[in-house]
């Protein structure tokens, strides 16, 4: 039970709070409640792939590693738009936001602060071409998701959540729950 001193103090507080004008309360709300960064991501499959599938990856600077496409959200984006946008910017690959579909979990929260909103997608890579701008993304490929390369560490972890890769059917490497 709430001492009562406290009890009153803290109905004086909100009183004062709700008696600010909203673009404040909405500053104050923003500095005390911690913050994440958002991206959307998307895992690309090929349609036409034989055994276990092929998964569309991307190398990016400095180029020791490969990832999915990827990228931050803008500000007001909805998720699904953000993915089609950045499919299309790093592959070349131009999908409609009703084409993708949320993977499951559709959202992973990491450790460090940010979420990812993780879509999926089918197309035929024999009838897909892919390109690549060399500055953000220097080449785009499918590889088998029985033989992937090197991957990221942030990848690597992703794709596990999925059972792909490496870290396929081990705990959530960060410890946090899926949603």
């Amino acid at each position: 039970m709430i001492p009562r001193s406290r009890a009153v103090a803290r109905a004086v507080v909100y009183r004062t709070f709700y008696r600010l004008p909203v673009s404040l309360r909405r500053r104050l709300v923003r500095l005390a409640v911690p913050k994440y960064i958002v991206g959307a991501v998307t895992l690309v499959r090929d349609t036409e792939a034989d055994g276990a599938g092929r998964l569309l990856l991307l190398r990016q600077p400095p180029g020791h590693s490969w990832t999915l496409p990827a990228g931050l959200l803008r500000r007001g984006e909805a998720p699904v738009v953000g993915a089609a946008r950045e499919l299309a910017e790093e592959s070349g690959i131009r999908l409609s936001p009703d084409q993708l579909r949320p993977a499951v979990p559709n959202a992973v929260v990491h450790a460090l602060g940010w979420v990812d909103v993780v879509f999926e997608a089918e197309v035929p890579a024999s009838r897909t071409e892919l390109v690549v701008d060399g500055a953000e993304v220097f080449e785009a490929a499918w590889h088998p998701l029985d033989d992937l390369p090197r991957l990221s560490r942030a990848t690597a972890r992703l794709l596990g959540y999925y059972g792909i890769g490496p870290l396929a059917g081990q705990a959530p490497p960060d410890g946090r729950p899926t949603s």
